[in-house]
Formats: C-alpha cells, sequence, structure tokens
C-alpha cells in the first residue's frame, strides 16, 4: 500500500483513490474513438480517514459541483493524449485541492472608515451633484 504525500502531516493512501479509464473527447485522430486515455479520479471526502475534520470541510466547499451529494470528489483529467499523463495530471490536482483545503483562512478584521475619509466620500457626492446640476436647462424650477 502506497501513500501519497500531501503536505508534511497529510498523506493519503492510494487504496483510497480509485482511477477509471474512460474515453476523451475531442482531437486525437484515430486514436480518440479506439483508447480510453481520459481519467476519471474517485476520491471519498467524507469518509478518508486520512483527512482531518477542518481540511475535509474546507475541501468539500473547494470541491463544489465536483462533489456529490455522498461527498465523493470527481476529478476528470483529459487535457493530455496519453493516459500516464492525464492520470499524474487528475493526482496533481487533486494534490492541489487538498493543499488549499490544508491552508487556514485568516479571519477577517472588521475596520471603521476614518472620519477623513467620510469627508472626502460626501464632498465627493457634492461636487458630483454640482456637476449634475450645471447639466440641468437654465429657467426652470426642479423642486
Amino acid at each position: 500500500m502506497r501513500t501519497i504525500s500531501v503536505t508534511p502531516l497529510i498523506a493519503i493512501d492510494e487504496d483510497e483513490i480509485t482511477l477509471d479509464f474512460i474515453r476523451a473527447s475531442g482531437p486525437g485522430g484515430q486514436n480518440v474513438n479506439k483508447v480510453a486515455t481520459a481519467v476519471q479520479l474517485r476520491f471519498d471526502v467524507k469518509h478518508s480517514p486520512n483527512l482531518p475534520d477542518d481540511v475535509r470541510a474546507r475541501l468539500v466547499l473547494l470541491g463544489g459541483r465536483r462533489i456529490t451529494d455522498d461527498g465523493i470528489l470527481i476529478i476528470e483529467a483529459k487535457r493530455f493524449r496519453t493516459q500516464d499523463r492525464n492520470r499524474q495530471d487528475a493526482l496533481d490536482r487533486l494534490m492541489a485541492l487538498v493543499r488549499k483545503a490544508a491552508e487556514k483562512s485568516r479571519p477577517r478584521i472588521k475596520t471603521k472608515p476614518s472620519i477623513a475619509s467620510k469627508k472626502r466620500k460626501l464632498e465627493a457626492k457634492r461636487h458630483r451633484s454640482r456637476i449634475k446640476q450645471m447639466r440641468r436647462p437654465v429657467g426652470r424650477d426642479n423642486d
């Protein structure tokens, strides 16, 4: 059983990853209709024992439409014309997703606009209002 090291703290067993080879669409000459070069990688995010809970939750969010209702992440790789390169591409994309999910986001610190910035904003609004008033026809009462 081989493991794939994603981060220093996270390693995924190869047994958890299922690779299915399917026919790819697009260019490829005569091979496109005969050889299954596209790869469909499946990884069970919800039941993986190697993912910490916080990483699992972020991975589900990052996965978006690629995650099924059962919690299985599906990555399709059909960029290249060979099975090996598509397999490696799918694994690389999985590792990149897990690495991104492993990063903790910094909490947002609420800030207040300064008094000077409030004054500048109001002055800009007054200036804009004067410009628009000058465009109106003269002699009418617009109240």
